[in-house]
């Protein structure tokens, strides 16, 4: 899958780190999730809830995660800084660089879930 690379500063630590890793977006197209023109309707209310192995959750709407609405640039990292990462961090991280605090980036990363908003 394609690779993306991007730079951000880690609102916790405050130093400057590069990751790498596959957009999240794609990952989850090729689960289903709606994108495009299907993202529309009823698929409105599709989420996708990131955990962590510590049981951390983070949620992100279908929308946010679609290039068509915005360019959230969320990966799925799994170097930091041209390294893998370590025990405490990795193997997987899910990075979302435009996000003013880090509150959603998952540490530790095991599964990501596609959901739908109940009527």
């Amino acid at each position: 899958m394609p690779r993306k690379m991007l730079t951000v500063t880690n609102g916790h630590t405050h130093k400057q780190e590069t990751y790498e890793g596959v957009p999240l977006a794609d990952l989850l197209a090729r689960a289903g999730l709606p994108q495009g023109e299907k993202l529309r309707g009823a698929a409105m209310t599709t989420y996708a809830i990131a955990e962590g192995a510590d049981g951390y959750r983070a949620l992100f709407s279908a929308a946010e995660l679609d290039s068509s609405f915005e360019d959230s640039g969320v990966i799925v990292a799994d170097t930091l800084d041209g390294a893998p990462m370590d025990a405490h961090e990795g193997p997987l991280k899910l990075v979302a660089p435009h996000d003013r605090r880090p509150a959603r980036w998952v540490r530790t990363l095991r599964s990501v879930a596609i959901g739908k908003a109940p009527k």
